[in-house]
């Protein structure tokens, strides 16, 4: 019997629901000599703002049991050069819609970036990176509050006419209002989640190890928690779910389908093993025929239809 391990991404064919998440596959042109990238389903480019950011300073990365910290600070060229010069690059070697990762410090740069970005012919679907801080306010995090989440998310749709996801960040009390926030507020999808927050202390010197004190913690250790709150939003929402969170095997894969993902990206996971999308796209298959699934969209929410 022949496994159909393709997924619908609110209009957007993938052959299969595996997407390397932003941040950790780069433009793909860092990964394209390791494997054929063209077998992923998709991916997600590298976080992209209005203007080029340098990052924050080093040490921004630092170890943790079954998982890392980072605090990069969004390094990237600026939405001018992606358009420019990574995407006409990306052409070349790689020939699937890609997900544009857009993140802002003001209402005015997401919309800006996405408006931009949208005009892309290469680019299939906009991932909205919600867990910036809001410069204008405070510093308060858009993905903090449903009010905000859902500003963006109006701004953004206002501007754009590919399908819009909302990535939201877990260091909320309630990950569910913010989600329905940007459901009514016209999100095509929603992402989730991003990197939980996180810290190390170097114990000679009594110092963070991160210059940044704090970061993003990813990796195998926080997929329960990524896991749980992917079924809370997918059971809240009508619009479709991309999971994510310290996956880094098919079984994973799975796992966040049957919690209600249609598509499922892999982080950290390709930080330690450059070949971990390939890896877990060889065994789907193999998966699906130990568990009797034909069809991998049938167990999207748990049920074998």
């Amino acid at each position: 019997m022949v496994r159909d391990p393709s997924v619908n991404l609110s209009g957007l064919h993938l052959d299969n629901p595996v997407i390397p998440a932003s941040g950790t596959f780069g433009f793909g042109w860092e990964f394209k000599d390791f494997y054929d990238i063209n077998i992923l389903g998709s991916f997600s480019f590298k976080g992209t703002t209005l203007e080029p950011r340098f990052g924050n300073d080093t040490p921004r990365i630092a170890e943790c049991p079954e998982g890392m910290l980072n605090a990069v600070g969004l390094q990237n060229p600026g939405i001018e050069a992606v358009i420019s010069q990574e995407l006409p690059r990306l052409k070349t070697f790689f020939h699937k819609p890609v997900i544009a990762n857009i993140s802002g410090f003001s209402i005015e740069e997401y919309a800006k970036c996405c408006e931009m970005i949208d005009k892309e012919e290469q680019v299939g679907l906009i991932e909205v990176n919600v867990s910036c801080p809001n410069v204008r306010h405070g510093g308060m995090s858009f993905g903090t509050d449903p009010a905000m989440a859902a500003a963006v998310t109006k701004a953004v749709k206002a501007v754009t006419t590919k399908p819009v996801y909302i990535k939201l960040s877990p260091n909320v009390t309630d990950i569910v209002s913010i989600a329905k926030a940007c459901e009514e507020a016209g999100a095509d999808g929603i992402s989730l989640i991003n990197t939980l927050l996180g810290m190390r202390i170097d114990i000679r010197t009594g110092k963070p190890i991160l210059a940044n004190v704090m970061g993003g913690f990813s990796g195998p250790a926080i997929f329960p928690v990524a896991l749980r709150m992917v079924y809370q939003v997918a059971h809240a929402v009508s619009v479709p779910v991309i999971g994510m969170g310290g996956v880094s095997t098919a079984r994973d894969v799975l796992e966040m389908m049957m919690a209600g993902a249609t598509a499922v990206q892999v982080g950290a996971a390709n930080l330690r093993n450059p070949y971990a999308c390939k890896e877990i796209i060889e065994q789907l298959p193999l998966e699906m025929e130990r568990l009797g699934i034909e069809k991998l969209s049938d167990i999207i929410g748990g049920y074998k239809k």
